[in-house]
């Protein structure tokens, strides 16, 4: 397994223009769009086939949406493990307006705010806000075992009942009714489903976020219908004014403990709610909604053995270092379990793009060459190739359940999901994730309620979508 050396301030590589055109204004950017969604292999065989072609892992192409959506798509993109950090360097980088790439949804959306995510470390609000969710997060710090456990044994239970009834369920929405579930509970320690809300969330939010994304998503359309709703022209936010209200009101409803920090910070009330509003349904919910999938997807296809493992590994560790009961310290004492979760992370980033605008002139280094980028120029970095760079990962398309073990910790750096290293932390002043940590350990949760109450199970994939079709109950 190699591993790449510290970045040090001498070129070691030689200097190469960056290779690759934007092509015919307008003209190009269509035809690049219509490529990476509808060419070859998606937006992976887009990449890999520019990849090919340039014979580098840097190079210039134009990203969706383009026009009408986008006004200036040209970006540079970086593909490697060595390249992508420069996107981290906010001294460099400048994070304006870039969360979702080269258009911004409009404020509309957001309640006329422009929110903590598209705010650069600069601006004066940005370390407001970032604090304001730090304190959310750890105000509910001593809910998230218990509400979680809670929550998971009545997504258990009822996945149980419904494949003893019909000998498979399906895991996506249900799974998604209880992250939103959870999230109440911990963060507001409040039942949404006990709300006006009911269980109307998941769909409340699902239809928000295509709202948001749409102009780069690919939502599984006939492609000419999909390029004239989503890609070519942006939804009307109007539309969805009513939805968005009813998640507003039950934010208002249950957060006055953090409504009441943010105007202790200086935030006031009603940005605050918008903000706190985006954090729980576009970040929280929204990387649950992808990622508990995927880890289950992944653990799934590693199979009994490995299952076996994670089970004795769990049961053992809350045995010994929790007197029966699952703890932060016995969680400590699970590296298989907390591997397997980087690992997912890793293999299949729940976030895939990161932007930066350069503040200046400067260089940028892949493995094999250096190249120099001019100040105002767009770069972007496509993770799930930075992750699974080869020069960095043995295996890199494999899940390698146990990859992050022992010495294989030392490769923690190159897991990159939450616009960070994995072995940096969230601060004020960049632009990592305010809830890193907290990702993280509900994810090692999710592995470990699975692996408390089930020796194994099987399920069906298709896509993003999972089916189970057993559970084993623990036997030991």
């Amino acid at each position: 397994m190699e591993s790449l050396s510290e970045t040090s301030p001498m070129i070691t590589t030689p200097l190469r223009d960056i290779p690759g055109s934007y092509g015919i204004p307008f003209f190009q950017p269509i035809k690049d769009r219509l490529e990476y969604f509808y060419g070859t292999g998606g937006p992976d065989g887009f990449f890999q086939s520019r990849v090919q072609k340039y014979n580098s892992t840097v190079f210039r192409t134009n990203m969706p949406p383009g026009p009408f959506i986008s006004t200036d798509p040209k970006v540079i993109v970086l593909l490697d493990a060595k390249s992508f950090p420069i996107l981290f360097d906010v001294s460099k980088v400048e994070k304006k307006d870039l969360f979702t790439g080269t258009y911004m949804p409009s404020t509309n959306l957001t309640g006329g705010y422009r929110i903590l995510s598209y705010l650069d470390p600069s601006e004066p609000r940005h370390a407001q806000l970032k604090n304001l969710l730090f304190f959310m997060l750890k105000s509910s710090s001593n809910r998230i075992i218990p509400r979680f456990e809670t929550t998971y044994t009545e997504l258990f239970q009822g996945l149980e009942t419904e494949l003893a009834e019909n000998g498979k369920v399906a895991f996506n929405d249900v799974g998604e009714q209880a992250a939103f579930r959870f999230l109440g509970r911990a963060y507001f320690d409040s039942n949404p489903e006990e709300t006006k809300l009911e269980k109307n969330a998941p769909t409340l939010i699902g239809t928000w976020l295509l709202f948001n994304l749409g102009p780069i998503l690919d939502a599984g359309l006939p492609s000419f219908l999909q390029e004239l709703v989503f890609h070519t022209f942006r939804l009307p936010a109007f539309l969805i004014k009513s939805s968005y209200q009813k998640l507003y009101d039950y934010i208002e409803s249950v957060a006055s403990p953090v409504v009441k920090q943010a105007e202790a910070l200086g935030i006031p009330k009603e940005e605050a709610l918008h903000n706190i509003l985006f954090a729980v349904c576009f970040n929280s919910f929204g990387g649950m909604k992808v990622l508990f999938p995927n880890t289950l997807k992944w653990i799934a296809l590693a199979g009994e053995n490995v299952h076996t493992q994670l089970a004795q590994e769990i049961r053992g560790a809350i045995t010994s270092y929790g007197d029966g009961k699952l703890t932060m310290a016995a969680m400590e004492q699970m590296p298989l379990m907390k591997s397997v979760v980087y690992e997912s992370l890793r293999i299949e980033p729940p976030v895939q793009f990161q932007y930066g605008k350069a503040k200046s002139d400067f260089t940028i280094e892949s493995h094999e060459a250096t190249f120099e980028v001019k100040e105002g120029e767009m770069l972007f970095g496509y993770q799930p190739f930075a992750t699974k760079d080869p020069k960095v990962f043995d295996r890199p398309e494999e899940f390698v359940p146990d990859r992050f073990v022992g010495e294989g910790e030392g490769l923690l750096k190159y897991v990159l999901w939450s616009n960070g290293p994995e072995t940096e932390s969230t601060t004020v002043g960049n632009k990592q994730c305010a809830g890193k940590d907290f990702v993280v350990m509900i994810t090692r949760l999710f592995v470990v309620e699975l692996f408390r109450r089930y020796d194994t199970f099987d399920a069906e994939v298709d896509g993003a979508a999972v089916t189970l079709t057993s559970l084993k109950r623990a036997s030991f």
